[in-house]
């Protein structure tokens, strides 16, 4: 437990500068993708009854709060490490229930499933390098535990 904590709370270590522009990415699109999910319904209810969620209202909803929530957390690198992971969940979740299934759609296959899923691979790896590298040093995290 002891190692775990060490890792998601240890002092960011990584002082390229670079970092920020993907957490202002990740952050961003996670937090507006949020917002949408409570003010378009297209985006949001309507979404998860198509895709076949159960209680798609509070599903929806659920989810647009995680990604606010740890969407501003990456943005402005905070616990980022522990941020990244419910929303290493949502777009692993998005992949396997919006993505996997058109390869078994007709007329769509695996290269339409590879093009739609651009942005949903980018943000993965992108979690992916801010969940192994952490936030950089232009963060929150980083003024905070940096005595």
């Amino acid at each position: 437990m002891r190692t775990l904590s060490r890792f998601f709370f240890r002092r960011p270590a990584v002082a390229s500068p670079g970092i920020l522009f993907v957490r202002l990415a990740v952050g961003l699109i996670f937090f507006t993708q949020g917002i949408l999910k409570f003010t378009d319904p297209a985006m949001g209810v309507v979404r998860f009854t198509r895709i076949g969620f159960p209680y798609p209202e509070f599903t929806a909803h659920f989810v647009g709060t995680f990604e606010i929530a740890c969407g501003l957390l990456v943005l402005f690198g905070l616990v980022t490490r522990l941020a990244a992971i419910p929303l290493l969940i949502v777009i692993s979740t998005a992949i396997v229930s919006t993505k996997i299934p058109e390869l078994a759609r007709p007329a769509q296959g695996f290269w339409f499933m590879v093009s739609d899923a651009r942005t949903d691979f980018a943000m993965l790896c992108s979690l992916l390098f801010l969940l192994t590298t952490g936030p950089g040093r232009w963060s929150a995290d980083f003024r905070l535990l940096r005595s």
